[in-house]
């Protein structure tokens, strides 16, 4: 049986579908038994994100030296295998509009 992990991560909520769809096509949100259940996700919206721009920043919002706040989305889902996993967050990187895009990939434990 191949090892779960779960997959969160936090997004504008200008591109939440944009990052959703990648993370899918990556093979995240997938459910391994009879119902083959695809695309798979739980979402939190209208979270308030916040930071400051360092003087090397290149942010894609904000300017350099200003706090910054903004709507964000938390989105977590599943990934069977290590391998979807280090895809998912592969093409988390890829799709989001951050430097550096927070995210978890926390192991799961089948009881």
């Amino acid at each position: 049986m191949a090892t779960k992990y779960q997959f969160s991560f936090i997004v504008p909520l200008a591109n939440l579908e944009e990052c959703k769809a990648a993370i899918f096509a990556a093979g995240a949100g997938s459910y391994p038994g009879e119902g083959n259940y695809t695309e798979a996700c739980w979402t939190v919206l209208n979270g308030i994100g916040q930071f400051r721009p360092g003087a090397t920043a290149n942010p894609h919002i904000g300017t350099v030296g200003e706090l910054e706040t903004l709507e964000e989305a938390r989105v977590m889902t599943l990934c069977v295998g290590e391998d979807i996993a280090r895809a998912a967050v592969a093409a988390l990187k890829k799709a989001h509009p951050y430097e550096e895009p927070a995210y978890a990939v926390v192991k799961l434990e089948d009881f």
